[in-house]
C-alpha cells in the first residue's frame, strides 16, 4: 500500500466526521493487502450532485493509497425507503424506476473513481436470492428496542407518527450488505452511523471481522443552511454546464468555501492552509474561490472548459463592474420560492415591490449578470443569485 501507516491515516480522516475504530483501521492497514472499502447509494435520483460526491473523494482517496472500491447501489433498497434523517415514511421506487436511476449513476461514478479500482455491485444479487425465511432469521439479530435507539425511529414513535414494519428492514438489509461483500470499511453520512453500525454487528454475527465505520459530514447547499439536495433545489449538480457550476461556487459566501474546499477539493491539505494563511494576511478570498471552482470544474469536465467558465464569469461579472465586496443577504420563502419584486424589496435594493416592478419593466435590474425582463419571475428556495438594481445597488441573495 501506498505510504506509512500515520499517513494514511491522516489522509482517511481527512474531512470525516467520525473514524470508528481507529486502532482495528490500523491494523487492517499493516495486512498490507488493498482493504474493501464499501459505499451505498440508494438511486433515489437520476443525477448526483456535490453533496453526494464527499463520499466519493473519499473513495478516491483510498483508492489513491492502493485500495479497492465498492460502489454499491441499493436497486434492491431502494424499492423499500431509508427514512434516515426524515420524519415520515420515503416513498419506496419501483424496479424499473430503480434501474433508470441506477444506470445514471454509474455513468457519473467515474469522473471521480478509478474504474480499474472499483467494482460496481447491486445489492438485488445476494438478497434476491434470500427466502421469507433467511430475511426472518436476519430480522431475529435486532430487537425492537435496539432500533428505536435510531434517532429518527425514536422521534417518530415518540411523537405517535407511523413506522411501518418494513423500515426496520432497511438497516438490516444495509448491514447484510457488508456481510455479502466482506466490506473492510464502510462509508456512510453522519446520519447512517446507525446503519453502519449495525453492518459491523452482523459481521460479527456471521464470523466475520467487522468493518471499521467512516462518517463524513453532509455538505451544506447553497444557501449554507439545509443539506444539498435536488429537493431543496440548493444542489450544484456534476453534470450541468461548465460556466453553471463555476458561477453557482463563485455564490457560495466567503465563510462556507473553506468547508467546500476541505470536503471537495483534492489540493493537499499544505495548500489549503497556505491559502487560508494567505486570506488572513489579506488576500481576496475570490483568489481562492476562482481556484477551487476551476478545480471542481476541470474534474467534472475539463481543464479547457474550467478556462472558458473563468472567462465567462469575468466578462458577465467583474468586467460589469460589480464590487468584489457586496452585501449578502438570506430571504425566507417558502416552498413556491418567492417574486423578484419580493426579492428586492426584502433585500432593500427598493423601497417597494411597485419600485421593484418599475426598475424591471425599465431595464434595470439583473441576475447573474443578466438582465430581467419577466416580472412574473421567481427565485427558488435554496437558490443563491447575485442581483444589481441600477448601476450601484448589488446583493448576493440566497432564499432559504
Amino acid at each position: 500500500m501506498t505510504g506509512q501507516i500515520p499517513q494514511q491515516l491522516e489522509i482517511i480522516k481527512r474531512g470525516c466526521g467520525e473514524l470508528l475504530v481507529e486502532e482495528e483501521l490500523a491494523q487492517k492497514l499493516v495486512l498490507d493487502r488493498p482493504l474493501r472499502i464499501k459505499a451505498g447509494f440508494d438511486p433515489t435520483a437520476p443525477d448526483l450532485h456535490l453533496g453526494h460526491t464527499v463520499l466519493l473523494n473519499k473513495m478516491r482517496h483510498l483508492q489513491d493509497l492502493g485500495h479497492h472500491a465498492l460502489f454499491l447501489i441499493g436497486d434492491f433498497t431502494g424499492m423499500i425507503g431509508d427514512p434516515s434523517g426524515k420524519n415520515a415514511t420515503r416513498p419506496a421506487l419501483t424496479r424499473e424506476q430503480v434501474a433508470e436511476n441506477a444506470q445514471s449513476y454509474t455513468s457519473q461514478v467515474f469522473r471521480i473513481l478509478n474504474p480499474e479500482q472499483t467494482e460496481v455491485v447491486f445489492n438485488s444479487t445476494w438478497m434476491d436470492k434470500l427466502n421469507a425465511a433467511d430475511l426472518i432469521k436476519l430480522a431475529a439479530t435486532h430487537t425492537v428496542a435496539r432500533m428505536l435507539e435510531r434517532d429518527d425511529f425514536g422521534k417518530r414513535y415518540e411523537s405517535n407518527k407511523p413506522i411501518a414494519i418494513h423500515e426496520f428492514l432497511y438497516p438490516l438489509i444495509q448491514g447484510y450488505d457488508s456481510v455479502a461483500l466482506r466490506a473492510d470499511i464502510e462509508l456512510g453520512g453522519t446520519d447512517q452511523k446507525f446503519n453502519l453500525l449495525v453492518g459491523r454487528e452482523l459481521q460479527k454475527h456471521f464470523g466475520q471481522s467487522p468493518q471499521c465505520i467512516l462518517t463524513m459530514p453532509l455538505l451544506e447547499g447553497l444557501d449554507g443552511v439545509n443539506k444539498m439536495s435536488k429537493s431543496s433545489g440548493n444542489y450544484i449538480g456534476i453534470t450541468e454546464a461548465p460556466a453553471e457550476i463555476f458561477g453557482k461556487l463563485m455564490s457560495v459566501s466567503d465563510e462556507l468555501m473553506w468547508r467546500y474546499i476541505e470536503l471537495l477539493s483534492f489540493e493537499p491539505i499544505s495548500i489549503i492552509r497556505q491559502w487560508q494563511q494567505e486570506v488572513r494576511q489579506g488576500r481576496n478570498p475570490r483568489d481562492i474561490k476562482v481556484l477551487f471552482a476551476q478545480e471542481v470544474v476541470a474534474r467534472f469536465h475539463s481543464k479547457h472548459d474550467a478556462e472558458m467558465a473563468l472567462a465567462d464569469f469575468e466578462a458577465r461579472f467583474r468586467r460589469g463592474s460589480i464590487p468584489d465586496d457586496i452585501p449578502e443577504k438570506v430571504l425566507h420563502a417558502g416552498i413556491e420560492g418567492l417574486p423578484i419584486a419580493q426579492v428586492l424589496k426584502q433585500a432593500g435594493l427598493t423601497a417597494s415591490t411597485t419600485e421593484a416592478l418599475r426598475m424591471i419593466e425599465q431595464g434595470g435590474v439583473k441576475l447573474n449578470g443578466e438582465k430581467v425582463g419577466d416580472k412574473a419571475l421567481r427565485l427558488s428556495c435554496g437558490e443563491t443569485a447575485v442581483v444589481q438594481v441600477g448601476k450601484r445597488k448589488f446583493a448576493r441573495i440566497t432564499l432559504s
